[in-house]
């Protein structure tokens, strides 16, 4: 007798029917890694074949595989353990493999060892065949977000908005998604409302409530919707920034559902995007100190600048240098953990690839600010803009994006749930959204190619690369030559009113210069001349402003 006969065979079968032998076999192979003797009877085996391999092969383990009808699986299942029970041959370990229907009906039979439907991991099978109970991984529940990403090894963080009516409401839906575990930051959207009056309540109209996300009130409707999450996986919590008083409220958020980081925009919340009253000089300021603030505390900055560009019709250049400009002044204000956001499908005429090399030659530029003092987090997410309102359609767009956003190697990804083209997204629906997501990242894990090194990508990526640095110059020469001019309000605002950062939409807007023609040639959103409808280059584009008061 060889060593290889003194090993516990692991007799395998598709049984009945049933023609699918693939998670057979791969059970099999993990059998043989694990010192186990295999031998696979094949596909559409008849029970009264199995019971007679049984019977003559004596085999320490039966794997029983069924992928089809649950309810003919049923039948089967139960004409099996009446044979082996008359043959005498139930005093073995018997497990099954097959669809969740199915593996339903096997578990009530009540002959298997372990049973695995069509949620299996890996250290279940391996338990199983090492005759101990699986480990099951504990879920990641890190208090900050360094940490956080820290536990989760590599695979990204999932972070999704929410924010129902009512503030009862939310509670009860935070609380939800906190135990289905499948996200690991939950951003609170408050309604307008509260975002620019909540500290002026006198301010606040009636008929608003609840507009845009929830109506909170006060200190303790948030920390009602904290403690509902200190369940399941307990996210972290964030909250948006407000559009006013964010001094104020940076303080009120960290204080109630420890804001695991600011959202801070540069040059927004203010007249520019009519979100708030403020003059775009005071609201520069202010958004720097609340930059200031959060940098003071050691906690993560977000400045969300570029995509308010895009979602704008600006020139890609004009977004890529925003996307530098946000970090920049993250960094000048001592933020040392950035969070930068590279939102895809804005606006949704843009094609992927030059989505993509958009991305990447943001990401570039502000990789350009790291050192010692400053590291930026790889946040991705789909525009809000690209969805479908039919559902079924959303879902598609949802995972094409996320397999899209993989190329930038994101280590948070902004999951924005299919519903939201059609309506503001429910508990049940945002967690769905969740686990669509993972479901486009577990496929992406396995090897994709990359198409970060498409040379159309490349190509576009050094091309704005280029143009945004004039941008960028051109901002500079209005400060005098010094890079201190990126961080000068007074020299930003100037930048915006004679439209060297320039959107069609800010058109007669008294706070910006609101010129510029842009177009969709080719998928990507470029400068174009209003009289000829050609496009420009950014140094024609510059060329031709008028820097006159």
């Amino acid at each position: 007798m060889t060593s290889e006969d003194n090993k516990p065979l692991v007799l395998g079968a598709a049984l009945g029917n049933c023609v699918h032998v693939a998670g057979l076999l791969g059970f099999l192979k993990l059998a043989e890694q694990e010192a186990y003797r295999t031998r696979s009877l094949g596909c559409a085996v008849s029970v009264e074949a199995l019971v007679e391999a049984i019977r003559q092969e004596q085999p320490e383990m039966v794997a029983v595989s069924y992928r089809l009808t649950p309810e003919v699986g049923r039948g089967l299942l139960e004409e099996l353990v009446k044979r082996l029970r008359e043959e005498g041959l139930t005093d073995r370990r018997f497990v099954f493999g097959g669809t969740e229907p199915v593996a339903e009906q096997a578990r009530a039979i009540g002959l298997f060892d372990a049973v695995f439907g069509g949620d299996v991991s890996m250290e279940a099978v391996l338990g199983c065949l090492r005759e101990q109970e699986a480990t099951v991984q504990a879920p990641n529940t890190a208090g900050t977000l360094r940490d956080r990403l820290a536990a989760n090894d590599g695979y990204p963080l999932l972070r999704h908005h929410f924010g129902q009516p009512t503030v009862a409401a939310t509670v009860e839906g935070a609380g939800r998604i906190a135990e289905a575990g499948v996200l690991d930051v939950l951003s609170l959207g408050p309604d307008q409302n509260a975002q620019e009056f909540f500290f002026r309540p006198e301010q606040m109209s009636a008929e608003l409530d609840g507009a845009g996300g929830v109506p909170l009130r006060s200190p303790q409707d948030l920390e009602a919707i904290y403690q509902a999450t200190r369940r399941g996986n307990c996210p972290l919590v964030r909250i948006y920034a407000g559009t006013r008083d964010l001094l104020q409220w940076a303080e009120l958020s960290v204080g109630t559902v420890h804001n695991a980081w600011g959202a801070i925009p540069l040059f927004w919340y203010n007249r520019l995007d009519g979100r708030s009253p403020r003059p775009l000089l005071e609201s520069v300021r202010e958004n720097q100190e609340t930059m200031r603030w959060y940098a003071g505390r050691g906690l993560p900055v977000e400045c969300n600048e570029a995509h308010h560009w895009s979602l704008r019709e600006a020139p890609d250049t004009v977004a890529v240098a925003a996307a530098f400009l946000g970090a920049y002044n993250a960094k000048a204000m001592g933020v040392e953990t950035y969070v930068a956001q590279y939102m895809f499908n804005t606006p949704p005429r843009t094609w992927p690839k030059m989505d993509l090399a958009k991305m990447l030659a943001k990401r570039a530029l502000i990789e350009r600010l790291h050192d010692a003092s400053f590291v930026s987090v790889t946040q991705t997410r789909a525009g809000l803009g690209c969805f479908h309102s039919d559902p079924d359609e959303a879902k598609g767009q949802l995972a094409a994006s996320t397999v899209l956003q993989v190329a930038l190697d994101p280590q948070i990804v902004h999951v924005v749930g299919y519903s939201e083209g059609h309506h503001a997204i429910t508990a049940p629906e945002l967690i769905e959204s969740c686990r669509i997501v993972h479901g486009a990242l577990a496929q992406c894990r396995e090897g994709m190619p990359d198409p970060a090194q498409d040379p159309a990508v490349t190509l576009r990526r050094d091309e704005l690369l280029a143009e945004s640095e004039l941008t960028l110059a051109a901002i500079r020469q209005l400060g005098g030559g010094s890079s201190d001019a990126w961080r000068d309000p007074e020299v930003l605002v100037e930048a915006v009113r004679i439209g060297i950062l320039d959107a069609p939409h800010l058109a007669h807007n008294p706070e910006a210069c609101g010129r510029v023609v842009t177009g969709t040639i080719g998928g990507t959103v470029r400068a174009l001349d209003p009289d000829t409808g050609a496009p420009l280059t950014e140094r024609c584009r510059l060329e031709k402003l008028d820097p006159a008061p």
